[in-house]
């Protein structure tokens, strides 16, 4: 087992470690990569996904069978669909989303990466994708992987997460701060 990935604590951990071992000796990498990315996708997009996954109410024989038709329906094969479904069947499928933040941070420290979690309130353009990289390269002194989601809630702005920094310029925490300092000054 790598190092970096024998200090990964937790189920989510445990269980990226494993995959990312599994993937790293049979050449494989950028398929999980993109095989986990593509579940993830449709975990994200699908509430009843989401409440299966979550849900201790439903089995697991369950949940194997509906991961398992997810799978198929979107041709998720070899290392990752049998990993998902393995998943299922410890009663571990919650942990998935946290199995592939972990799995992406494995694979970030690989690549000799650093890993920035953005949230933003609407989608970014490829030319502030790769404008926002460029700063954090700056900043970090590494290439650096972007795992951005969406969050329409920040109303503008983005909030930037780099190993314990953070960096907050949402419109919503702006608004919030000018509401505090009303409050004090009435």
């Amino acid at each position: 087992m790598s190092q970096s990935a024998s200090q990964s604590s937790g189920i989510a951990g445990r269980y990226a470690s494993a995959l990312f071992d599994l993937a790293l000796a049979d050449k494989k990498l950028p398929v999980v990569e993109k095989d986990l990315k593509r579940f993830n996708t449709l975990l994200e997009g699908s509430e009843d996904l989401n409440r299966l996954v979550n849900s201790p109410v439903f089995s697991t024989d369950d949940q194997v069978r509906a991961i398992g038709g997810v799978l198929d329906k979107a041709k998720i094969t070899g290392l990752v669909g049998n990993f998902m479904r393995v998943v299922a069947q410890n009663r571990r499928a919650f942990a998935m989303p946290q199995m592939l933040g972990a799995f992406l941070k494995l694979l970030a420290e690989h690549r000799g990466e650093e890993t920035a979690q953005v949230t933003v309130a609407a989608a970014l353009k490829p030319a502030q994708n790769k404008e926002l990289k460029a700063a954090l390269k700056s900043v970090v002194g590494k290439d650096v992987d972007l795992q951005i989601s969406i969050d329409p809630s920040l109303l503008g702005g983005m909030i930037v997460k780099v190993g314990s920094r953070q960096i907050d310029t949402s419109l919503r925490t702006k608004l919030l701060s000018l509401k505090l300092a009303l409050k004090e000054v009435g």
